[in-house]
């Protein structure tokens, strides 16, 4: 039997961990879970004298153990006073130079985006949520740091239950994770920027949605983008607030309707939001008006 042995009431360090070793390491995705008091070791294994070594994985009779961020092992942090480490980074680092399967079926992307996931959670390991912008705002309380907390208190001493839903988020985190590092690519090298009277604007033909709301974060004022497989046009500008006031899009969408009469358009009562298709109504007529046409547009508003 294969057995994962992490501390009672895991936190988001022992649980990826535990996801790590299930997801990546080769023969261990029905590893049994078990939990101890923070810093021991499995109780049945505890007076073991095995010879101490650097493989994290331990033998007793048929069953294979790793100890991770308990125990005080190869996969144990809590012996450095190292604020780049945790058992998280151990785990990762360990998955990646011991078992080269596993490093052949992840592209390059799929590592960038564990290995951004794993900074994230050393850090919070670590209690560097403090320095997060506008730490006390009730924002992170939606974060999964402010829900696993929560779940705690909700059903406490379900620790299984803990690790179960932690993995289920690590693996979304992964999917999003790679999202945005497309993103940020399309937004660096395919992105076709230009000049509002409200400020910069940026626009893309692509695929991907997450362009809009990561060039609104990066600060791009207007932002839009075309389907290349459907047709469809997003166009965004930021919301108003105090010294900062995004667009009205009504003379875009006034135009727009003109030059396309045959599209589907959909101005947001915010008039902060143009439509020509989406998800939620695949009944909506994509226009024919290209990328460039629609920047020339904006470009006048």
């Amino acid at each position: 039997m294969k057995i994962i042995v992490t501390h009672m009431s895991p936190d988001w360090d022992a649980i990826t961990s535990v996801w790590l070793l299930k997801k990546y390491l080769s023969g261990w995705q029905e590893a049994e879970v078990k939990f101890v008091p923070a810093g021991q070791r499995l109780k049945n294994y505890a007076n073991d004298n095995k010879t101490q070594s650097d493989d994290p994985i331990e033998h007793f009779g048929d069953d294979e153990v790793i100890h991770v961020d308990t125990g005080l092992g190869p996969l144990d942090h809590h012996q450095t006073q190292d604020a780049s480490v945790s058992a998280a980074s151990l785990t990762w680092n360990y998955v990646l130079s011991e078992f080269k399967e596993a490093n052949d079926k992840i592209t390059a992307e799929h590592k960038e985006s564990i290995s951004r996931i794993v900074k994230v959670v050393v850090d919070i390991d670590h209690f560097k949520e403090v320095f997060w912008h506008d730490a006390a705002s009730d924002i992170y309380e939606f974060s999964l740091l402010g829900i696993l907390d929560g779940l705690k208190y909700e059903k406490p001493g379900r620790d299984s239950e803990y690790v179960i839903f932690g993995i289920a988020c690590l693996n979304a985190l992964v999917a999003e994770f790679e999202n945005r590092i497309w993103a940020e690519k399309e937004i660096s090298e395919n992105g076709v920027k230009f000049t509002t009277r409200f400020g910069k604007g940026i626009g893309f033909e692509t695929l991907n949605d997450t362009v809009l709301k990561l060039s609104q974060k990066m600060g791009y004022k207007i932002v839009l983008r075309k389907d290349p497989r459907k047709g469809y046009i997003r166009i965004k500008t930021i919301p108003d607030q105090i010294g900062d006031k995004g667009a009205d899009l009504t003379p875009v969408y006034e135009k727009l309707k003109k030059m396309d009469p045959d599209a589907t358009w959909f101005l947001h009562v915010s008039k902060k939001m143009l439509l020509n298709g989406t998800p939620k109504n695949p009944k909506m007529v994509p226009t024919r008006l290209t990328l460039h046409e629609i920047i020339t547009v904006l470009e006048t508003i």
